[in-house]
This record gives structure tokens, C-alpha cells and sequence, in this order.
């Protein structure tokens, strides 16, 4: 388990103590599976879901009902899980594994090595596994300013940059929020990501949009989509605040989003990344799908 992953099931411990996967998933598993056997999506989407908002679930289990409701694998998984996602028919639609942590990435120098040489292993791993996404991190800022940081990135993400187009693999840089979830993040605007893109210039080097953060950190969502999507090569999804269902408890409306990324031409994936607050989270998969699936 990488440290991103234990960093993001830090977040939801307090939702899942206690409780365990036989109390929650079993029969609703079943029947839902049977219910949603004949569904069939629109197609316009490619949908994923990030494995870490269902800890009560195993990865294993976790396939079966991703199969069932027709997504086409799963997000954020490191190479100790795509044997598994194989096994399914699944696909790990970004992967990880390659980063130090959350806090500790390309906008400072003193952990480029390290960086390097783990990218350029992991990005051989993805290649010869057939996935393509292998997600990055700019680090914290520790004082430092924005110049600085898109410099020292440059620098060392141009490192792995010819690796990855040689392999077809797209190293994507996630964009968080750093008012409520990731204090002192660097790559915390669109803005400073979208100009490490056009500074890499590079077709295999692209944004992580994370709607979520962006809403918290910028907002105008669809306008930023429609003016510069070339730049962002995949999407997470959640609800605003408190990043749990994306259904009308929240302030987004997810079909007009949805909408805006398919209208671009997008081709990509859309993961959900929400921590379900429903007795049945399986349930608020499903909904999730259902509402964009557009």
C-alpha cells in the first residue's frame, strides 16, 4: 500500500471504525448486483471509482460490484492490485505507487532523486501492464514560492518525461485543495498547474482535475473545463461540502459538469472519489453513476 493510499484512508477512518464489510455489503451486494445486471450506461462516460472510499470492501470484492454496475475499473490502485483488477476484466484507471507521499513531491529538489528513479521504474510497470494513467504530486510549499516551484518541477519531472512518452504512459499531477483537505499544497489552483503543463509541453504530462478541490478552491467548474481542457487528462468526482454523495445534498450539479467534460471530446475517465454516508454506500455508487452517466 503506497503512502498516498494510507494518507487517504486516513481521512475516512472515523466513518469506518466499527463497522464491519459482513454488517454493511453482503445481501446488498447480491441484490444490487441482480438489479443492476441488465443496466446498460450510456457509453458517453468512462467510469471508475477510487478503491479507498470503500475500505469495508476488499479489492476482490470491490471488482465484483464495480463489473456488475459497468464501470470499467478502478482508480488509484498500485501494481500489489492489478492482477486482481485482471482477473475481473478490469483496468486500474490511475495508477499509483511511484510517489514519496502527498507532501513530499517534484516542486522540491531534495526529493527528485528519490522521484525519479521510482517514476521511471513504475512507469515501465504501468506500460507493460497495458494502463496508461500513473498519477503525480507536486509536494507542499515549506515557504516556498510559486516560480520556484513550477522551476524545480520542470526540472525534475522532465527527468521521466521521455520515458513516458516512449511508453505511452501520462504521468497527471492532482490538483487538491489546500484550504480544507491539504494545507500548504502547491498544485492547489488551476492556474499554477495549467502552467506547469504548457512549460513541460509535453502530450504524455496532464492535469488531475479533482472537481471537488477546484470547487473549494476556485469554483467556476464548467468554465474552467470548457476554456482548458486540453490540460486536464482526468477527472474525480465528489460532493461539496464535506465531500460525500454527489446527489442534491450538495451545491454541485454534477449532470451539467458531466455534460461540460463530454462536450469537450473527452475520452478519458471520470473516478468517483466520494465517501459514502449512506447505511447502503453501494447504493450511492450506483446513484453516482446513474446521475453522470450523461
Amino acid at each position: 500500500m503506497s503512502l498516498s493510499k494510507i494518507n487517504r484512508r486516513e481521512a475516512i477512518k472515523r466513518v469506518s471504525a466499527g463497522t464491519s464489510a459482513a454488517a454493511l455489503f453482503p445481501l446488498q451486494m447480491s441484490n444490487e448486483m441482480e438489479s443492476s445486471r441488465n443496466k446498460i450506461l450510456k457509453g458517453n462516460i468512462n467510469h471508475s471509482v477510487c478503491d479507498w472510499c470503500f475500505p469495508e470492501l476488499s479489492l476482490e470484492e470491490l471488482c465484483v460490484v464495480v463489473k456488475e454496475i459497468g464501470l470499467v475499473g478502478i482508480d488509484l490502485i498500485d501494481p500489489s492490485g492489478w492482477a486482481t483488477l485482471k482477473k475481473h476484466g478490469l483496468i486500474s484507471t490511475m495508477c499509483e505507487g511511484a510517489e514519496i507521499s502527498l507532501t513530499e513531491g517534484f516542486n522540491d529538489t531534495q526529493y527528485h532523486q528519490k522521484l525519479i528513479d521510482s517514476y521511471l521504474n513504475h512507469i515501465d510497470l504501468v506500460a507493460d501492464a497495458g494502463f496508461k494513467n500513473l498519477i503525480c504530486f507536486s509536494g507542499n510549499r515549506r515557504g516556498m514560492d510559486d516560480e520556484t516551484g513550477l522551476k524545480n518541477s520542470v526540472k525534475g519531472l522532465k527527468k521521466i518525461m521521455s520515458r513516458a512518452e516512449k511508453r505511452g504512459v501520462v504521468i497527471q499531477m492532482e490538483l487538491f485543495n489546500s484550504k480544507v483537505n491539504h494545507p500548504d499544497y502547491m498544485c492547489d489552483n488551476s492556474s499554477w498547474g495549467i502552467e506547469l503543463c504548457k512549460r513541460l509541453d509535453s502530450p504524455n504530462f496532464k492535469l488531475l482535475y479533482d472537481i471537488y478541490h477546484m470547487q473549494i478552491s476556485e469554483g467556476d467548474i464548467i468554465r474552467t473545463i470548457r476554456e482548458s481542457h486540453e490540460y486536464f487528462g482526468h477527472y474525480h468526482t465528489a460532493g461539496v461540502p464535506g465531500r460525500h454523495e454527489i446527489d442534491e445534498t450538495q451545491e454541485l450539479f454534477y449532470p451539467a459538469i458531466m455534460k461540460a467534460i463530454v462536450d469537450t471530446g473527452y475520452t478519458g475517465y471520470v473516478a468517483q472519489e466520494f465517501i459514502p454516508t449512506n447505511d447502503k454506500p453501494i447504493d450511492s455508487l450506483k446513484r453516482a453513476i446513474s446521475i453522470c452517466d450523461v
